[in-house]
């Protein structure tokens, strides 16, 4: 699916009045989507059974993933780790080839109602996008300073691990004595992909033994005493300690855990990280400087494979490319705009200089300046969620709350990133805003920010999607990149139209946010399908956005290892606006942004070819 051609025209003709006539409603209720109204009880019966199905499928997978089983808030397995192993991985894809051929045997989609036809086939979409990436099994780095176990184990430790009681923190043990496996496994992955030639690229290296190095710094390590800790024996002593308050445990049988968790780190978690430091150490001789996809094996067929997987269109690397280059033509233009209503006298590049530069965009790099950020960003938040009834009828069940990215991965994550609540409500959705140097958050970003991370973006979209009624669990929690992060992307421009950003310089950072998005679509293809070098992309952010250099370097770093992921983003946006200005044209005062909200959001994330079938079945029903 290509991208209507009038798409780059839709954002700039998109006006305010999209949004100011919606009667609110109470924004305190949740409006229950369910998501199918058939009427036909026989079509009900069979998609029920299917549902059944597809039910047990998943509680099959959830019980071979104890890190999903987790995540979803269950303790099935909680002292485990997954097996990561490549015979793992190919037993796991013949099971899902299996499931599929069953369902085909099992069902016919011609008796299922439309929401069961639509599980139907997105359950086949998935397993093609399961071949797929099976077929480029070992491209995706194993570590780099993105993702990977290394830092991975600790976040998932202390972020999702809960201890509520004793046997909890004993499975947190068991957890640290299995780290060895674990991460031995992605050792043992990633020498089997530097055999076949797929290697980071030279600077990635670094990055991972100074985040591996992060985890085994302090007590117990290191014989320095338990007054610097590290990280995870902080969290599993701090985890123990609140037992005790609350008078779950006693301070004796605290004090035994503690001293079994100190062990699992020295004995198990020591040695794993120690050799996997040693390993990629020694490894780095190998390394080269090209960063590209393009490099490896069959690269131009893996990125290629890459951007249909990420942007669930057939666009080619040079249409995103070309696409990238009149957006980014169009953003700067508007905000040349926004020069002249601040009364800046100067070249665009000189005011992208002024807003790197200027103190009165920054909060001071101080625990003081921090808590600033993070109070004012939930502040915004709050005073959007009072908003939302204007232009949504339904709302998210689960709390959220902003919280900064913890020390010892804040370096070498990104920008900003959302952590969806725990479906039981144990767990609220968490905007983390990495705040480790805050010359690369700038306050006119952040009201952007919070509403792409948080409300009306990825927690609205990812909350209600576990909330649905209806449908089945693979849906509830799975995603596509171009829808999920379109919809961020959307959440930024939505507010502009409900009366937000009054502030110009805080709309110049709705704009400098998009505008990223769109360079985004030239370096990661300019790096991946065109051959540029990390400093070409670097200088062309540099150029051509007002991120400050740390930003654009850690971003470009960042698309080298992910390749053709930041393309989402901006290509899911804008056919968002393209719907929806489609079907305001053809519905006139018939048309409610609400209505349109829930039909974006009323089956969860799917393919930009589904939701374009959606919004035209929505729009034909409402013609007739």
């Amino acid at each position: 699916m290509r991208l209507a051609s009038s798409a780059l025209a839709l954002i700039l003709s998109v006006g305010l009045a999209a949004c100011g006539t919606q009667t609110p409603t109470n924004s305190t209720t949740q409006t229950e989507i369910v998501a199918d109204a058939t009427q036909d009880p026989v079509k009900i019966a069979e998609t029920e059974r299917l549902n059944a199905w597809f039910e047990t499928k998943f509680n099959e997978e959830v019980a071979r993933s104890p890190l999903r089983a987790t995540f979803l808030g269950s303790r099935e397995n909680y002292d485990k780790w997954d097996d990561v192993s490549e015979d793992a991985q190919r037993r796991e894809m013949g099971i899902r080839r299996a499931d599929i051929d069953e369902m085909r045997e099992l069902f016919d989609p011609a008796n299922l109602t439309p929401q069961g036809q639509l599980s139907y086939r997105l359950a086949e979409y998935e397993l093609e996008r399961d071949e797929i990436t099976s077929r480029w099994r070992g491209y995706n780095y194993t570590f780099s300073q993105m993702r990977g176990a290394h830092a991975g184990i600790a976040s998932f430790l202390i972020g999702q691990h809960k201890v509520t009681r004793k046997s909890d923190a004993e499975a947190y043990i068991a957890r640290l004595e299995g780290v060895q496996t674990y991460l031995g496994q992605h050792v043992e992955n990633a020498k089997t992909s530097a055999e076949r030639g797929i290697r980071p690229p030279l600077f990635v290296y670094d990055f991972v033994i100074e985040g591996a190095a992060n985890v085994i710094t302090g007590y117990p390590f290191e014989g320095i005493g338990p007054e610097q800790p590290s990280p995870l024996y902080a969290d599993f002593t701090g985890k123990t300690e609140a037992l005790v308050s609350n008078g779950t445990i006693s301070q004796d049988e605290a004090d035994a855990l503690n001293q079994q968790a100190r062990a699992a780190l020295l004995d198990h978690v020591y040695p794993a990280y120690f050799d996997l430091i040693q390993w990629v150490d020694q490894d780095r001789t190998n390394a080269g400087s090209d960063d590209g996809a393009w490099k490896h094996p069959s690269g131009a067929e893996y990125y290629r494979d890459r951007l249909a997987l990420m942007t669930t269109t057939d666009m080619t690397a040079e249409d995103v490319h070309q696409l990238g280059l009149s957006e980014v033509a169009r953003i700067h233009e508007e905000m040349r705009t926004i020069m002249v209503q601040v009364g800046f006298e100067g070249s665009l590049q000189d005011f992208f200089d002024f807003t790197r530069t200027d103190a009165q965009f920054f909060k001071p790099n101080t625990d003081e300046g921090k808590a600033e950020y993070l109070a004012e960003a939930t502040a915004m938040i709050d005073t959007m969620r009072e908003a939302l009834p204007s232009v949504f009828n339904t709302f998210p069940k689960a709390e959220m709350e902003v919280k900064a990215v913890e020390a010892f991965r804040e370096k070498a994550a990104g920008k900003a990133f959302y952590q969806r609540p725990a479906p039981d409500g144990s767990r609220p959705g968490v905007y983390y805003a990495n705040l480790y140097r805050m010359q690369d958050m700038p306050l006119y970003q952040m009201e952007a920010l919070a509403y792409h991370e948080g409300i009306p973006g990825h927690h609205m979209q990812l909350a209600i999607s576990q909330e649905l009624t209806g449908i089945p669990k693979f849906r509830k929690y799975g995603g596509y990149t171009a829808y999920t992060e379109g919809w961020g992307l959307y959440s930024e421009f939505l507010p502009k139209e409900m009366g937000f950003y009054e502030d110009p310089y805080s709309d110049f950072g709705r704009l400098a946010m998009e505008l990223w998005r769109a360079a985004r679509l030239v370096v990661d293809t300019g790096l991946h399908e065109k051959q540029w070098t990390r400093d070409e992309a670097i200088q062309y952010l540099l150029e051509n956005t007002p991120n400050p250099e740390g930003d654009c370097r850690k971003a470009i770093e960042r698309y080298i290892v992910m390749p053709g992921q930041a393309t989402a983003y901006k290509i899911g946006m804008i056919k968002i606006v393209e719907l929806r200005e489609d079907a305001r044209a053809r519905l006139g005062d018939a048309f409610d942004i609400r209505d349109f909200h829930d039909v974006v959001l009323k089956d969860g994330p799917v393919p930009l070819q589904i939701l374009e079938e959606n919004v035209e079945a929505w729009i034909a029903a409402k013609l007739t």
